[in-house]
């Protein structure tokens, strides 16, 4: 069962198992635009059926969290300092799974802190957002237009959310809930993301992580996410026929099962 609660102003979902077990915690960061909600309908009941207890917030200015009012001023350090107020609410240590800016906030993470594991789904690199960009505005430019868009409040279509997020067949109902539930990002936190506050890599501690990527993602290709896995020195699964959105694809279970069993490796 899904439980919405205010922790120091962030808006955080619980989806925990039948049983209590000894499983860490999972604790998901979404990505841009979004919020705690893009995990809460297929990832989280998912591995909380498998005896994880799974929690994902929203991070300041994203769904229920508080400071809407001041979205462009959130910088990735902001983000971040969310993570750990939510990290220490929860007393125990908890395995970070990022989306997009999620992973690039995880990686951020890391360089202060340590965790039990940390995945990262279809992450924005350490290398930042400069090439992800440069390569949509040369293969989609209207695609990147539509999606500067946003910045401002102006909204695309179910449309041209369908180009940017997914790849295979969605359900029309989820589309268009997806689109009312979508929202600015902060300016700050784009250019923290670009150039300004890269991760920094030899202070960042090193974890077990888990490397996802989709094969047909226009947001952050798939050679993008092979580069991510090559700085780290670790392997990477591409998820055949799936865009950004791997939480909502048809074929989402594919990849919460990859999670699952990446999950059964960690050390106790």
């Amino acid at each position: 069962m899904l439980k919405t609660q205010i922790v120091e102003g962030l808006e955080v979902f619980s989806c925990l198992p039948t049983k209590k077990t000894k499983l860490p915690p999972l604790l998901f960061i979404h990505g841009a635009f979004a919020g705690g909600w893009m995990w809460t309908e297929t990832f989280m009941p998912f591995l909380a059926e498998a005896g994880y207890p799974c929690h994902a917030l929203s991070l300041r200015g994203h769904g229920g969290s508080d400071g809407s009012e001041h979205i462009d001023w959130h910088s990735i350090n902001d983000y971040v300092a969310d993570v750990v107020t939510v990290a220490n609410w929860l007393g125990e240590a908890p395995v970070l799974i990022g989306h997009s800016m999620g992973g690039f906030i995880v990686q951020k993470y890391l360089e202060h802190h340590d965790v039990p594991g940390a995945a990262l789904v279809c992450s924005v690199p350490p290398q930042g957002l400069i090439a992800s960009q440069f390569h949509l505005m040369f293969q989609k430019p209207q695609l990147f237009m539509d999606i500067n868009r946003i910045m401002s409040g102006n909204y695309p279509d179910t449309e041209v959310l369908r180009e940017a997020l997914f790849a295979g067949e969605i359900d029309e109902t989820m589309l268009a809930a997806w689109l009312d539930r979508m929202q600015p990002e902060s300016h700050r936190a784009l250019w923290d993301m670009s150039m300004f506050n890269l991760p920094n890599l030899p202070a960042m501690h090193r974890p077990p992580m888990l490397i996802l990527g989709a094969e047909l993602d226009v947001l952050v290709p798939a050679f993008l996410v092979q580069a991510t896995a090559q700085t780290y020195g670790l392997p990477v699964h591409i998820f055949r026929n799936m865009g950004h959105a791997v939480t909502h694809e048809k074929e989402w279970p594919l990849v919460a099962a990859t999670l699952q069993t990446w999950l059964k490796g960690l050390r106790p």
